[in-house]
């Protein structure tokens, strides 16, 4: 993509109304545009990173077995009223009306929803486990939206459901996405704490968040300093083994938010090895059994083996997509602005060219463009009329992987830099030296 053509709206100075450094930066690099308190327009830029999580999310749910589906934004509250949460979920719902003065909601999550799916179809212990997730947009009304996508109003989510014959079997699922949990945030380029949490208003005993460590982090924690130093998980994941044992190494190990808090965790803590820290949560995954598939909820039942029924034992999953991308920031970035994972970047290579209407720097620039672009690398080549310390500054604020910079002077000798955004180490090279660099 050249720069020229491309609608990348980036700002010089900080804008006011920003208050922590991924709000800032993402506004700085034309990722979004705020509409109304806490909803925004994803930006082309912004919109290509959005893509990119997603993506990863869903091929980590896809490996662990779920299965996607996408359910609507707008619920009847009929179905949270069998749940017994209509009245329940509290002024963060954003209830409406129809023109038919029928009672509607816009989602904020889809228990309810999903589990009508299932009862609709599914009667047989034969047609279980099964896992369904879709990723779509929620609205929770908060009181005080604030730090940009940090804590919007409207956001999009990563919510999976599993179904299970019984509790085994439901931790079993649960324990499958607490694994694929971590992948996904390594793959994402983070280091993710497992922390115990309360189950709040989804409900259920047994639940944990997924926590980024950043010195911007909205809540204090205390961190076993063996969890920041160990490493996530090998490649090879199986996920028909028994994952019990991956996780209990990781939750043997506690992460607390405060003495009062979890106060067997914070004690267990208190061997000098307690790390305070400030984390940001990512993901929240909960088991909470027949709180709606039972008879006092949604009565949900399926043919057992034996041949009588039962109501299926389920568990909620959620990964907050949106969120994950001022997290990443506030995890990845520098005084110049962000630094991307190469796995989420929105671009991988960005190319300046110096002197753009200079022969050489002109068909150095296009020649590694064009073969960066053949060998399917995502390419943002600055070609603007623009002098050396806008496009510098800018290729720094928007964080791509690598830069290659081209001048005139090296351009006729055949060579150019290459610079690393993590670090930003540079080596001057041949072209074809750059390629294999970048390519290799």
């Amino acid at each position: 993509m050249r720069l020229s053509r491309y609608f990348l709206p980036t700002l010089k100075e900080n804008p006011s109304e920003a208050q922590i450094v991924s709000h800032r930066l993402m506004l700085r690099a034309g990722m979004i545009r705020q509409q109304a308190a806490g909803i925004y327009s994803w930006l082309p830029f912004g919109h290509r990173v959005l893509t990119n999580i997603a993506r990863i999310v869903r091929e980590e749910q896809d490996a662990a077995g779920c299965h996607e589906i996408l359910m609507p934004t707008i619920q009847p509250a009929e179905l949270w009223r069998e749940s017994g949460r209509y009245d329940d979920y509290g002024r963060e719902m954003l209830r409406i009306t129809d023109r038919h003065e029928r009672e509607l909601l816009y989602g904020p999550t889809n228990e309810e929803m999903v589990t009508d799916i299932f009862r609709s179809h599914v009667r047989s212990y034969r047609d279980l486990p099964l896992n369904l997730y879709h990723i779509q947009w929620k609205f929770r009304d908060e009181v005080r939206p604030r730090f940009g996508v940090m804590r919007g109003r409207e956001f999009l989510m990563k919510d999976a459901y599993s179904f299970d014959l019984d509790k085994p079997a439901a931790i079993a699922a649960y324990n499958r996405m607490f694994v694929a949990y971590l992948r996904t945030f390594a793959r994402l380029g983070l280091k993710a704490i497992p922390m115990r949490a309360d189950t709040g208003p989804i409900g259920g005993d047994h639940s944990h968040e997924f926590i980024i460590l950043a010195e911007t982090g909205e809540s204090q924690v205390f961190v076993h300093a063996d969890l920041v130093a160990r490493d996530i998980l090998a490649e090879g994941v199986d996920y028909a083994a028994d994952l019990q044992p991956v996780v209990d190494s990781w939750t043997s190990l506690y992460a607390a938010t405060d003495e009062k808090h979890d106060p067997v965790a914070f004690g267990a803590l208190a061997d000098g090895k307690r790390i305070e820290a400030r984390g940001i949560e990512v993901g929240h995954i909960f088991y909470f059994g027949t709180k709606y598939s039972g008879p006092d909820a949604m009565n949900v039942t399926v043919q057992g083996a034996d041949g009588k029924p039962l109501h299926p034992e389920m568990g909620s999953y959620g990964i907050g997509v949106s969120r994950l991308v001022g997290a990443i920031i506030e995890a990845s970035h520098d005084e110049a602005g962000i630094i991307w994972p190469e796995s989420v970047a929105p671009f991988r290579v960005g190319i300046i060219n110096l002197k753009p209407g200079d022969a050489a720097a002109d068909a150095m620039a296009g020649e590694i463009y064009d073969a960066l672009r053949a060998a399917g690398t995502d390419v943002l080549y600055d070609d603007r009329d623009e002098r050396a310390g806008v496009k510098f500054a800018d290729m720094d604020l928007i964080g791509l992987p690598w830069q290659v910079i081209v001048g005139p002077r090296g351009a006729k000798e055949g060579r150019a830099e290459i610079k690393r955004r993590r670090g930003g180490e540079r080596h001057e090279l041949d072209k074809a030296a750059i390629l294999e660099r970048l390519l290799g």
